[in-house]
């Protein structure tokens, strides 16, 4: 995931290096476009969601509910990206959690022509979600007069979320347990 670090106010920029872009919790990521008081309200009812909830759909879901029915949370004005392994999903004030086909989500000012330029970079070989994601940032930052090119990013460790392949499962039970006595001189 990756965010532009403008903040303005009308047409005046106040802050060009805004993290908008943040880990909620080991393997969960999210971004946000929007007011900023009003994300980081968003950013910590997200986190209790994930307390209780730990699969990220459904925390996502229980937090676009309360968004949509609590009298104090509607009137706020932001845009959410949250993202884990498995899935990525915006979160809007409206009530909506939507889940992209292609796992492409571009929010703010810029959003729609980060979208488009990662789409049109994501068959291209050699280039990881990164680099498209990048690339896409700059396209973004060079149309768009509210999106900068300070960049933060946040990524996901595939590795470590992925579940064990049937192969390393049967590798394991293959394996004896290691003693705790040491081995014995021959």
């Amino acid at each position: 995931m990756i965010g532009d670090g403008q903040v303005t106010l009308g047409s005046q920029v106040i802050k060009p290096n805004a993290r908008k872009v943040r880990k909620l919790k080991e393997g969960v990521i999210c971004g946000f476009a929007g007011a900023t008081a009003d994300a980081m309200t968003l950013f910590e009812r997200l986190e209790m969601k994930l307390g209780e909830h730990p699969e990220t759909m459904r925390a996502c879901v229980e937090m676009a509910k309360a968004w949509r029915m609590d009298k104090y949370l509607r009137r706020l004005e932001a845009v959410m990206i949250v993202a884990d392994a498995n899935v990525s999903l915006t979160l809007t004030g409206t009530g909506d959690v939507l889940e992209p086909v292609d796992g492409i989500i571009g929010i703010g000012s810029g959003g729609a022509f980060a979208t488009a330029a990662a789409r049109a970079l994501i068959d291209i070989d050699g280039m990881d979600a990164e680099a498209i994601g990048r690339k896409a940032m700059g396209v973004a930052s060079e149309l768009c007069i509210y999106t900068n090119s300070n960049y933060v990013t946040e990524t996901i460790d595939l590795t470590a979320s992925a579940p064990p392949t049937a192969e390393a499962t049967a590798e394991t039970a293959d394996t004896p347990a290691p003693s705790d006595t040491p081995p014995t001189p021959s």
